[in-house]
């Protein structure tokens, strides 16, 4: 099987060079055949015409007259050296021309043909036309194909010279691609080393020309950024879950120790065991949450997309969490608008409504109102929906509002609150899943969280 070469520097300069020489012979190749085929058959033809002119005398005058014609044409004249013409009797003595007898190595066949025969002492190419006419009388009409042999040289020089020529430019342009595309190899290799030394923040420079490769740089760039969120990110988990599962961890030993030394009533111990229930069960959900989003980030889910109305899946949530927001006298209400059919997952998306419900019924106040509505933005790229969560709680400080998406982040007001923080986080996630986004914005008071995703089909 035909193995194509590598991409590199050195097979662009060899390629360079191939394709130029390649269009100099399409260039020349051509022009060497309309020489060779269409002066050829000029030629022919005018040989022809001088025979017919001469034949037509002949039978109009006679011998004679041919001979004088043919004499005084060739007087004066270089013999052998652009036209050779010979006019001969029928016993073959010459009767007129350049020629002192007819070629002896020359066969007596009428008609056009090609051979060399020695002029004044040196061998000559011609190209002729001979006639046998009335009585034996011949004539031969022929070109000296030499005389073409300086013109067919410069040609060929000519040619040679183009083609150094090209090679050198070729060579030249060859270096210059090298140079370019290794300077730029260069920079994304020193790049790289860096950023495998952990200098995560290195990116690469753009090279400002507007080309492709300042696409690409600008594609591994955002891949860079990505890579670096990433990493920062599970660094910040990791030192998270360490801090949130250190806590109740600690809790559930402390009991168990106290337990142990202190071998209280079976009341108390059926109190202790209770609540180290509960500790356990904040470490099932903590991970819970974890692999959740691992599921969700990983696109594993989309798997499982199907169609979903938004207004009978908003209804569900707000049928749901109705009874608690009627224990602390708060009311919830939701309102939909027009079309809200998508294709999506049922179970998260009703997760990340419920999750903005939760966030919005911890912090909403007593006699307090959350309004849920949706609807669809019809001038909104890909046609987007919109679920909307609205508070009038004590909102979140606008240079929180980044923060309170990321994993594990709490801010001032909920330290005091159950949670791990991770509650937007799947929200963020649920809405990227889905081609959309979450936004935070102040409801003057409270908070107002939207949650849009794209309408796609199935």
């Amino acid at each position: 099987m035909l193995k194509l070469p590598g991409f590199s520097a050195r097979t662009i300069a060899i390629g360079y060079a191939v394709i130029s020489l390649l269009v100099l012979a399409m260039f020349a190749g051509p022009l060497w055949w309309a020489w060779n085929t269409n002066i050829e058959q000029v030629r022919t033809d005018l040989l022809q015409a001088d025979s017919r002119r001469m034949c037509n005398l002949f039978a109009r005058n006679g011998p004679f007259a041919l001979a004088a014609a043919i004499d005084s044409q060739v007087m004066g004249t270089n013999d052998g050296v652009r036209k050779i013409i010979l006019f001969t009797a029928p016993n073959g003595v010459k009767l007129a021309g350049n020629l002192p007898g007819w070629p002896a190595d020359l066969p007596h066949v009428d008609g056009s043909s090609s051979a060399t025969i020695d002029v004044d002492g040196m061998p000559r190419r011609i190209e002729m036309v001979q006639v046998t006419m009335a009585k034996g009388y011949r004539l031969l009409v022929a070109s000296n194909l030499n005389r073409f042999d300086v013109l067919e040289r410069l040609f060929i020089y000519g040619l040679l010279g183009c083609a150094v020529a090209v090679l050198l430019v070729a060579a030249l342009g060859g270096v210059m691609i090298r140079r370019a595309l290794l300077a730029r190899v260069q920079n994304i290799s020193q790049t790289t080393s860096a950023i495998i030394e952990g200098q995560l923040s290195r990116r690469l420079a753009e090279p400002g020309d507007g080309d492709e490769l300042q696409l690409l740089t600008q594609t591994v760039n955002r891949m860079l950024d990505q890579i670096e969120h990433l990493v920062t990110g599970v660094q910040d988990v990791s030192n998270a879950i360490a801090h949130d599962l250190r806590t109740p961890l600690s809790e559930l030993r402390a009991r168990l120790e106290e337990l142990s030394v202190a071998r209280p009533s079976d009341e108390e111990t059926y109190a202790e065991i209770d609540a180290a229930i509960n500790d356990v069960d904040r470490v099932m959900s903590i991970f819970n949450a974890l692999l959740r989003l691992a599921e969700i980030d990983s696109g594993s889910r989309r798997g499982g997309f199907v169609d979903v109305d938004l207004a009978r899946l908003g209804a569900e949530v707000a049928e749901f969490y109705l009874p608690v927001a009627e224990l602390k006298d708060i009311a919830l209400s939701f309102v939909p608008t027009g079309n809200l059919t998508t294709v999506g997952d049922p179970v998260l998306l009703a997760q990340a409504l419920g999750n903005l419900v939760e966030n919005a019924l911890k912090y909403a106040p007593e006699h307090g109102v959350i309004a849920i509505t949706a609807c669809r933005l019809a001038d909104a790229p890909n046609n987007t929906l919109e679920l909307v969560v609205a508070d009038n709680g004590p909102g979140v400080a606008e240079n929180e509002r980044p923060k309170v998406v990321e994993r594990f982040y709490r801010g001032d007001a909920s330290r005091g609150t159950p949670g791990v923080g991770l509650g937007l986080s799947v929200v963020s996630a649920v809405a990227r899943l889905h081609g959309g986004s979450l936004t935070l914005a102040d409801n003057a008071p409270g908070l107002r969280a939207t949650l849009q995703v794209a309408v796609q089909r199935a």
